[in-house]
């Protein structure tokens, strides 16, 4: 219990960190992200094409990207290019993701009954 009172997250950053996290709760936002992360910059319509979701859908998703510090713009004349911002932890992309994305897969097919490890990794 020590441990966890000393090397825990205060409730304000937990609350910041589940908001972030929020965002990556919708298929759409993360499919923008990694689009980004693959390409560098695209604008709106390209993004739309790209994922196969109406433009709407990306503008909103970006919008709420930028809000949070994720995505960064460029503007070109009238077009707006969209990017992941230069701080933007590019081992979320990388690992964080494509592991729970994996864990995500292999819990399914694994079924909700099994639960083993759980218990003994917590008391530890």
């Amino acid at each position: 219990m020590a441990a966890a009172q000393r090397r825990g997250i205060g409730a304000e950053d937990a609350s910041r960190l589940a908001g972030l996290l929020s965002l990556l709760g919708d298929p759409v936002r993360v499919r923008l992200l990694y689009a980004l992360e693959l390409v560098d910059e695209l604008c709106v319509g390209d993004l739309g094409l790209a994922l196969g979701v109406s433009e709407d859908a990306v503008s909103y998703g970006l919008k709420l990207l930028r809000t949070a510090g994720l995505v960064q713009t460029r503007r070109d004349g009238r077009v707006i290019f969209y990017r992941l911002a230069d701080q933007f932890p590019e081992p979320l992309l990388e690992h964080c993701l494509l592991r729970l994305l994996e864990l995500g897969r292999l819990a399914s097919e694994a079924g909700s009954g099994s639960r083993s490890g759980r218990g003994s990794r917590a008391r530890r």
